[in-house]
């Protein structure tokens, strides 16, 4: 795992500090510089780009990571990715030319409740060009095994761009709806950057033959676009669905909750960058002794990161929303217990989901996300209805556990392979009794020193029982050999 551990480690800082700069952001200058109707505003815009993002790029971010590795001559690779760039245009323009004539409709419908809305509409459909685009020139270099730079251009560069832009916007240099557009013109100008490093990375002869598997390529794609809009709803939908039925300032509350708990899905997101590529080579080459074993490795490491930060957050959570100072905001606290839980079973799950797309099960994974969708939609309406912002989380949450239960099942069903061994069970045993003993322990001191303490507190004992107990032969080792070199040097 030496290239996954290397790059994922870099991604993970990456991700982190992105998180941190994000963090920066949603806790604190969008909740005290931007107007929550605004904050709200920009939310729902990214989120409903995200949904339509697969279908307007046909899907072709994950078809290049599918196929690029079956290619053998350069010839083939070339033509095969001079097409991922042209085939979108067939969706793209059609769909620009409809929205033309049913703009108004849309728009009416979508701003229903929130009329602030209608107004921006149009930035959906752009927004979601430039992500797509973004996707697309990203995975070109993921198969060359290059994930770090384009993962800095995600994670770091608008971010760090939102946050001049809502400095502008408190010096009053930019209005709250100039700042809507200041944010599209940074994604626009990421795809830009990402699309001249493609090209560094690998420049290929533009020259548009079409691949001799096309047919597959483009079945793959249909389905891919269904899952990949479906896996978009259900991560997307509560921020869609919400202004829809409540007031737009709930988005804004529920972002917050959603931004907190999703720094435990940061391991999955930095290693997926480079496991991806590498599940789809080991799957086309059907070497499934190296698939089982990187999906169990993957699935306890993830497991051993992300539960300590499911403990740093949840343990700290009202002194983190106590240094936000925004009562308002605290409507999100059970958001984050609840997504955190979510958040577990997507770690806990490992390389399964590069598995199931990059197998010749892959159509399975088309209904099991068209199904997580349409269930998501349907509990999001009730329990939005019933218990507002929680029981968008709920949803979440009860969505998630079924269906990655229901794909692990599948997975050892049809390959007899599976993630978890007794260490899962002593992970998840030090979780909860991590969680249950520190849950009503709480100092009195200042927020950050409070958090401080109970963090250090909880790390080191996370860790010590983790090493005891040998729960990951990767963490394990890391651990020793980074304290055996503290002790040589004291030494």
């Amino acid at each position: 795992m030496g290239i996954i551990l290397k790059q994922s480690f870099f991604n993970t800082l990456i991700i982190f500090l992105g998180f941190a700069v994000g963090g920066i952001n949603v806790l604190f200058l969008y909740t005290h510089f931007l107007h929550e109707d605004y904050f709200g505003l920009i939310t729902f815009l990214l989120s409903a780009a995200n949904i339509i993002l697969p279908l307007l790029v046909f899907g072709m971010q994950h078809t290049i990571v599918k196929f690029y590795s079956s290619y053998q001559t350069k010839m083939e690779q070339d033509g095969f990715l001079t097409t991922t760039l042209i085939l979108p245009l067939f969706v793209i323009i059609p769909m620009a030319f409809i929205g033309t004539f049913i703009y108004e409709s849309i728009a009416d419908w979508i701003s229903m409740e929130n009329p602030i809305i209608k107004k921006y509409t149009y930035l959906i459909f752009l927004l979601a060009i430039f992500m797509g685009y973004f996707e697309v020139f990203y995975a070109w270099t993921k198969v060359q095994l290059n994930s770090v730079f384009g993962n800095f251009i995600k994670e770091i560069f608008p971010r760090i761009c939102t946050t001049f832009l809502l400095f502008a916007v408190f010096f009053k240099w930019l209005t709250n709806e100039q700042f809507i557009y200041g944010v599209v013109i940074v994604y626009g100008i990421s795809t830009f950057i990402m699309m001249i490093y493609a090209f560094q990375v690998y420049k290929p002869s533009f020259k548009f033959t079409l691949p001799t598997n096309l047919k597959e390529i483009i079945s793959f794609s249909m389905y891919i676009i269904v899952a990949g809009s479906a896996a978009g709803v259900l991560l997307e939908i509560d921020k869609f669905m919400i202004p829809q039925m409540e007031k737009i300032a709930q988005v804004a509350y529920y972002s917050v909750g959603i931004y907190i708990a999703s720094v435990i899905g940061i391991p999955t997101r930095a290693m997926q960058q480079i496991t991806s590529p590498i599940t789809a080579k080991d799957m086309n080459e059907n070497k499934l002794v190296e698939v089982e074993k990187l999906y169990k490795q993957s699935s306890i490491n993830l497991l051993v990161i992300g539960g300590l930060f499911f403990l740093l957050i949840n343990l700290n959570i009202a002194d983190l929303y106590e240094l936000i100072n925004k009562p308002e905001f605290t409507k999100g606290i059970w958001v984050v217990v609840i997504i955190s839980l979510s958040k577990l079973m997507e770690l806990a799950l490992g390389t399964g989901n590069a598995i199931l797309l990059n197998s010749k099960y892959y159509k399975i994974f088309f209904y099991m996300s068209l199904a997580m969708a349409v269930s998501v939609i349907f509990l999001n309406k009730w329990l939005i209805d019933l218990i507002g912002i929680n029981g968008a989380a709920i949803a979440t949450l009860l969505v998630v556990v079924v269906y990655s239960v229901a794909k692990i099942i599948y997975l050892k069903s049809k390959l007899n392979i599976q993630p978890f061994d007794l260490n899962t069970m002593k992970l998840t045993i030090i979780i909860s009794v991590i969680f249950v003993a520190f849950y009503f322990w709480n100092f009195s001191f200042h927020p950050i020193i409070n958090i401080g303490l109970k963090g250090v507190i909880i790390s080191v004992l996370y860790f010590l029982l983790i090493n005891k107990l040998h729960i990951s032969k990767d963490i394990n080792s890391f651990i020793t050999k980074y304290a055996v070199k503290n002790d040589s040097r004291i030494s």
